[in-house]
């Protein structure tokens, strides 16, 4: 649950310029092109500390890893309340990046460390879910805190409250090996689940396709992702006419079917793998039915708002159930000692899509193609990036590593 309340404060954390765009730019004035300029400041060192992240959680083991993690983060989260310029702003993203690229690795550890494989897709889909409770939360908080103080507040108040988690991460967490509520007999149960020192490195990782078709898979459905999460708020300012008061209102409901998503598919993934006892079979017919539901989003344009919110909400929960499996593949095909820096690796890929998506959509959003052609062509990454694990991924079950010189 710790790990969950983690990401929910990595999401709200990154939602809260999304959201708050429309007070800022009173301020400081950001077009279509700037504000995928400033998400892609994030991606860019989330994309490169995701990876990096997973190396760091692999060495200093996921207790202090996750804590330096989470203080980094936080500070990083209050500096954009003092940003005055869209440079200053931009070096804020580039920080907030940096800091939360290393949570999704350390939340993959940590489930490692804690769960066998039959529950891991369970595990992790609770933690995803953490996704859902911060971006459902980021609207509601953010007209609250507008309505009575400056913009600048809103990421004072976010940033203390990773301060305040790390304080309890520390009290709370222990790996199995160390913790002090568990008896002799736990700790014997859980051995077998004991994360070893950090093995394998990148290169030696990327030459397996299992790996690569992973970091390209993630790479096609972040792109679609990233899009949908840092544009949803802006597009319902732009093309339907919202203020902050009609977003808040309504923008919570994609997110919130996302949390169902994570949820969902790691339930399906877990019911199928204990109904047929094949962990490939499970999680590939989870992902192809997760896929499946990406491509309606494309009709977004073309109906009533209430029908555009409820196809978000389909997209957003088809999404998550995906990531959810996606993120626990690295635990079902690598070593333990590798789990860390395999996330790392995917992480990274689904943060560049994530970059080169938006910076296309901002270029075409100014450059007059409108919300039509961006989302068509998101529609069509999860198949995609489906097919591409389907022929990369032969088989979903533990690979023999050949060890390094």
């Amino acid at each position: 649950m710790l790990a969950s309340a983690a990401i929910a404060i990595s999401y709200l954390d990154r939602q809260t310029l999304p959201v708050a765009i429309k007070a800022i730019q009173k301020e400081i004035p950001i077009t279509n092109e700037g504000f995928s300029l400033l998400n892609t400041a994030f991606l860019m060192t989330y994309g490169v500390m995701y990876a990096a992240g997973g190396k760091l959680v692999d060495a200093l083991g996921t207790r202090t890893g996750f804590t330096w993690i989470m203080v980094f983060w936080s500070v990083a989260c209050a500096s954009h309340g003092l940003a005055a310029t869209v440079a200053m702003l931009a070096v804020s993203r580039l920080l907030l990046g940096m800091g939360e690229g290393g949570g999704f690795p350390a939340s993959t550890r940590a489930v490692t460390e804690w769960f066998p494989a039959a529950e891991r897709s369970s595990a992790m889909g609770i933690i995803n879910a953490g996704t859902a409770i911060g971006s459902v939360a980021a609207p509601w908080l953010i007209a609250a805190i507008l309505g009575f103080a400056n913009w600048r507040v809103i990421f004072f108040v976010t940033g203390g409250m990773g301060l305040a988690w790390t304080l309890l991460w520390r009290r709370v967490y222990y790996p199995p090996a160390e913790h002090p509520g568990l008896s002799a007999a736990d700790r014997a149960a859980l051995a077998s689940t004991e994360v070893p020192p950090a093995g394998t490195p990148w290169l030696d990782l990327l030459r397996y396709r299992e790996t690569r078709g992973l970091v390209a898979a993630k790479f096609l459905s972040d792109a679609a992702w990233y899009f949908y999460l840092f544009w949803l708020p802006k597009y319902l300012y732009d093309a339907r006419g919202f203020d902050i008061k009609g977003v808040s209102s309504v923008a919570w409901i994609p997110y919130a079917a996302s949390g169902l998503g994570c949820i969902g598919g790691g339930w399906l993934s877990t019911h199928l793998v204990k109904r047929w006892d094949s962990i490939n079979r499970s999680r590939k017919l989870a992902l192809g039915a997760s896929a499946a539901l990406m491509p309606f989003v494309v009709l977004v344009t073309h109906v009533s708002v209430p029908w555009a919110i409820a196809l978000f909400s389909l997209a957003y929960f088809g999404q998550q159930s995906w990531s959810t499996l996606v993120m626990v593949l690295p635990a079902d095909l690598f070593p333990k000692e590798s789990v860390g820096s395999v996330a790392g690796l995917v992480g990274f890929g689904g943060a560049m899509g994530g970059v080169v998506f938006g910076l296309c959509a901002g270029w075409l959003l100014d450059h007059g193609f409108g919300y039509t052609l961006v989302l068509g062509i998101a529609a069509s990454l999860h198949v995609i990036a489906f097919a591409v694990i389907c022929f990369t991924v032969p088989a979903v079950r533990p690979l023999n590593l050949k060890p390094t010189a």
